[in-house]
């Protein structure tokens, strides 16, 4: 049988029931509540070992049981609930010894849910880097409860985008930087809180021997022949021993602790013999109980109510398992002391979480509201992608205003975070819908701009300039004409079709610099032929000034165009040349027919011929001016019956019907020869 196994024979074989353990079994059902249990078993504390039995010794006066009502009884969370158990319950208290319990309550727990995803990454770092990994369980799961709720609420809205993008659900897949260090610093904290579990079980094990030993050690100091004195050192040796022990199995720590007590009481029973001794072990007893005492009336002073509550469990605790019994006469008055400050502390306490309730209340309130906002926002009904933009920025502040309200009673955080849930659900539902109504029309869409983009990369290197120009400024409107088009598609499309009007105009921007070049040249010559035109001198030779006026307009032709904004010196040079032929006695039609012909060369030259449409047009015009003039004439001379022609007035109708008819001559050479252009 193993050491273990004996305990039974440790405790002398049989049934141990001190004072004590009856008052705490009766005190304390099973079901009992945290706080209710803390108190319970904080208040039942014995003062002394078992010595009823000894008339010396009168027995434990009954201590006051300070109850709380369970509906002021706290909800915390399982870890701070493990925590105060350990330090209180007697079947726990052992455990309560692990090195990082203290620690846990001076780390500050921050105001995790209303840190970004980054932020709670970076305190998990720090935790995880810098604190003891039994210490952070608490903070380490509350951070991480608020990573995997924010994470999934982005996880959540990326996929409604990549939904409404047209994307299958079967395809999704999103994964981010930050998500990947708080994953990889997780697993580091589960390898750190594995090895130490581990570290601490091997330490439980060697740590209950050592206790076991200590027992056995206890029972024989009954029978040493020995000095008392010298026996008296010895066992509060052991009694050091003992509290300097880790913990042990928990599983395990109910008849350790029995027996080590029943063998601790058999000594003070022994240890009768001496009552010098045991008045100075009573009075070691109340000097440290004063101390502690004292220590618990100044927590109940302090303002910080938690620090003053955990480390009263701590006073508790060192009153239980490391203090023995003092002098009946000071018994009642030392309990009552202590219980008194426990009160205080314990009603702080109360009074603290009651204001914690209303703050939490408050927030409550904020949450609904906001979530009563967003399903506001949710009901309207929206018809255009702008509006949708602007309510989708608007569930994102609400949302943000969410995570920043604070905490809620636990009571109704899963009721709550439902609702939120359900109401940013059914928004998105409705914007998705509206989407995917849209997806039909932005694939027509994309259709039709993958045509426009098919004739622009067609015409890309067409040389027919006019036209091809007039043809990409076309499409270039049609495609703003044309509504959205997939979000993956439309980067893509619009660099194709950049691409190739860009490729068309830059081949048209280059070639008229070029003709720019030559056009400023023609110019510029043009400018020094019109001075020789203007310096001319008409020598009396009809033929010979007309073959050089008519070479000089040759010349001129030849030089080609000029740019738009000089055509001017057009104009310059026809007066110029109006000035030459009236010094020369030429036909006025024959002057007139020479300076159309130079006129038809300057319109046929231009990049388009709406110029000399519109002058066909003038010439045709002027021609069936003309020809009704002369028919108005004409009619005119049937009034003049019985009339001599040589009347005046009729001789001047003759000469102004023969003038149009030359005039009409005139315009109709200039038709035949616009004419022989087309």
């Amino acid at each position: 049988m193993s050491e273990l196994d004996n305990l039974q024979d440790a405790e002398g074989k049989k049934e141990i029931e001190t004072s004590k353990s009856k008052k705490i079994e009766k005190e304390i059902p099973n079901d009992a509540s945290l706080e209710t249990s803390d108190l319970n078993i904080s208040n039942t504390i014995s003062e002394v070992s078992n010595n009823n039995s000894k008339e010396e010794e009168p027995s434990q006066p009954d201590t006051e049981t300070i109850q709380v009502q369970p509906a002021e009884v706290k909800e915390i969370n399982e870890e701070e609930n493990d925590a105060v158990l350990n330090e209180i319950d007697e079947s726990n208290a052992e455990d309560a010894e692990d090195d990082g319990h203290k620690e846990r309550h001076t780390i500050e727990l921050k105001d995790y849910d209303s840190m970004s995803l980054d932020a709670l990454t970076i305190e998990l770092e720090k935790l995880v880097k810098s604190e003891k990994v039994q210490a952070i369980k608490n903070h380490v799961e509350q951070i991480n409860t608020e990573f995997k709720t924010k994470f999934q609420a982005l996880l959540d809205e990326k996929k409604e985008e990549f939904l409404s993008d047209g994307g299958n659900e079967i395809d999704f897949y999103y994964s981010s930087p930050v998500q990947k260090r708080f994953k990889e610093t997780y697993k580091d904290y589960k390898t750190k809180l594995h090895e130490h579990y581990k570290s601490f079980e091997q330490n439980l094990k060697q740590n209950l021997a050592d206790k076991l030993e200590i027992i056995e050690e206890l029972k024989g100091l009954i029978n040493v022949e020995e000095n008392i004195n010298t026996t008296y050192k010895y066992f509060k040796e052991l009694q050091e021993r003992w509290r300097n022990t880790g913990p042990i199995p928990r599983d395990k720590y109910n008849n350790a602790w029995n027996s080590y007590h029943h063998h601790v009481e058999m000594f003070y029973d022994f240890l009768h013999l001496n009552r010098d001794l045991r008045d100075l072990d009573f009075k070691h007893n109340l000097d440290k109980k004063l101390k502690i005492i004292e220590r618990a009336e100044e927590l109940a002073n302090d303002d910080n109510v938690l620090h003053a509550f955990r480390e009263l469990q701590e006073l508790h605790k060192m009153w239980k398992e490391e203090l023995g019994p003092v002098d009946r006469e000071h018994r009642e008055d030392i309990w009552n002391r202590f219980k008194n400050s426990t009160r205080i502390i314990n009603d702080k306490r109360q009074k603290y979480y009651q204001e914690i309730d209303k703050v939490y209340e408050k927030n409550l309130d904020k949450k609904l509201e906001i979530i009563a906002s967003i399903e506001t926002v949710g009901s309207e009904n929206v018809s255009s992608h702008s509006v949708w933009q602007k309510k989708i920025k608007e569930i994102e502040i609400l949302r943000d205003a969410f995570f920043n309200a604070g905490k809620v009673p636990s009571k109704v955080n899963e009721e709550t975070w439902a609702k939120f849930k359900d109401a940013v659900r059914n928004f998105n539902k409705k914007k998705n819908s509206f989407y995917k109504g849209l997806k039909k029309e932005q694939y027509t869409n994309l259709q039709k701009k993958l045509e426009l983009i098919k004739i622009a990369e067609d015409n890309k290197d067409n040389e027919d300039i006019a036209t091809t120009t007039a043809l990409m400024k076309k499409i270039q409107n049609d495609w703003k004409k044309i509504g959205h088009v997939p979000r993956k598609d439309s980067d893509k499309i619009w660099k194709q079709f950049k691409t190739a009007c860009n490729h068309f105009f830059d081949k048209l921007h280059a070639s008229r610099n070029a003709a720019n070049k030559v056009e400023i040249d023609a110019f510029n010559q043009k400018n020094a032929l019109l001075d020789s035109v203007k310096n001319l001198e008409i020598s009396g030779d009809k033929e010979k000034d007309l073959t050089i006026i008519k070479k000089l307009i040759s010349d001129w032709k030849e030089l080609g165009r000029v740019p738009n904004d000089k055509r001017y010196i057009e104009g310059k040079f026809n007066k110029a040349l109006d000035e030459l032929f009236s010094k020369l006695k030429m036909d006025k039609n024959e002057v007139e027919l020479i300076k159309f012909e130079n006129k038809l060369e300057v319109l046929s030259n231009e990049d388009d011929n709406q110029n000399l449409d519109n002058e066909r047009a003038f010439i045709r015009k002027k021609i069936d001016e003309i020809k009704a003039q002369i028919n108005q004439l004409e009619n005119n001379l049937q009034f003049f019956t019985n009339v001599n022609d040589d009347n005046p007035l009729v001789k001047e109708v003759h000469n102004n019907i023969k003038a149009h008819k030359d005039s009409l001559k005139l315009w109709k050479t200039k038709l035949s020869k616009i004419k022989e252009l087309y």
